[in-house]
């Protein structure tokens, strides 16, 4: 039964690739959707699995100039000043182990997503892989630009992040003054520092938001010029609550980093729609009522004429009708 089962399943493997060659449009069944999504989450999944490992041995492994991910980790805890942080009797910088398995769980933490980050090139390509056979030329074209900004915006983000670390701790281990010396245990410390830099990371999105709705047409760059005053308030308000520890360091840093790409956001949405507004008034659109329709040509074609590229629908060769 069970060599039988496997044979089964060869074949149906080979009928799939044998279909794929034949079948040049792309044009897949429910059942084929659901083989390519199994397909492309298990190259997914062992990407994850193979960056954790790396990134698990990594956290204590110098890689020639790159330090190791426990020094890169433990760097801003390190910078705050000595008499400040608790060094234990053999002196050094080192974070506390308060149950048996808490340094291990800690190098996993750290590990897996210090993986995650190096291996997002694979597991995002077969995000990708899955989505792009069902979009239009423009569309992925569109998606392409959305990744790469946010790729870059959140990276950002997380940068911004690690450089207001030693500040934000050495404001946060002084007070108390001389009463209170600071002893941090590695899951409460990595814990703080994982937060910080995927709030950062997830907030330097904002003006990504808001170029993609204006650009759909729900901001228009007027709304958004009267609630300017407005939003400043959220970003700053969201900023002391969002940060964690909430301190004045991470919550201005935040702040004022939002204020700034809001602004740019704001001045591209004015750009895009002066152009919209341009566009507009060359086709005479801007001079048509409200219930007025636009002059557009409804006259049908002939049976023997060819539809045009603009209009006939055409996808590009890897695409999923279904």
């Amino acid at each position: 039964m069970a060599d039988s089962a496997s044979g089964e399943e060869r074949r149906g493997s080979k009928r799939r690739k044998r279909s794929r060659r034949m079948n040049p449009d792309g044009t897949m069944t429910l059942i084929e959707h659901i083989y390519e999504f199994r397909r492309r989450l298990g190259f997914a999944l062992l990407a994850l699995v193979a960056g954790g490992i790396i990134g698990f041995i990594w956290f204590q492994t110098t890689i020639g100039p790159i330090p190791s991910l426990g020094k890169l980790l433990t760097d801003p805890y390190c910078a705050v000043p000595a008499e400040r942080r608790f060094d234990g009797p053999t002196g050094g910088c080192k974070l506390l182990q308060t149950v048996p398995f808490e340094a291990f769980m800690t190098q996993l933490k750290v590990g897996l997503a210090g993986g995650a980050v190096l291996f997002s090139p694979v597991w995002l390509y077969q995000i990708w892989a899955f989505v792009a056979p069902g979009l239009y030329s423009k569309e992925r074209k569109y998606a392409l630009t959305f990744v790469a900004f946010a790729s870059l915006l959140f990276a950002g983000g997380a940068v911004l992040a690690y450089l207001l670390v030693p500040h934000a701790l050495e404001l946060l281990m002084n007070f108390g003054g001389d009463q209170f010396i600071t002893a941090l245990t590695a899951d409460k410390y990595v814990s703080f520092i994982l937060s910080l830099l995927l709030i950062f990371g997830v907030s330097f999105e904002l003006p990504l938001l808001v170029v993609m709705l204006n650009r759909v047409g729900v901001l228009k760059y007027q709304t958004l010029k009267k609630w300017r005053r407005g939003l400043i308030m959220v970003v700053f308000v969201f900023a002391a609550f969002a940060t964690p520890g909430s301190d004045p360091f991470s919550m201005l840093g935040l702040s004022a980093a939002l204020i700034v790409l809001l602004e740019l956001s704001i001045q591209i949405a004015r750009f895009h729609d002066r152009k919209l507004d341009k566009e507009r008034g060359t086709e005479g659109w801007d001079k048509l009522a409200d219930d007025e329709a636009a002059p557009f040509d409804y006259t049908p074609s002939t049976i023997d004429d060819e539809p045009s590229a603009a209009t006939n629908g055409k996808r590009t060769n890897t695409d999923d009708v279904t």
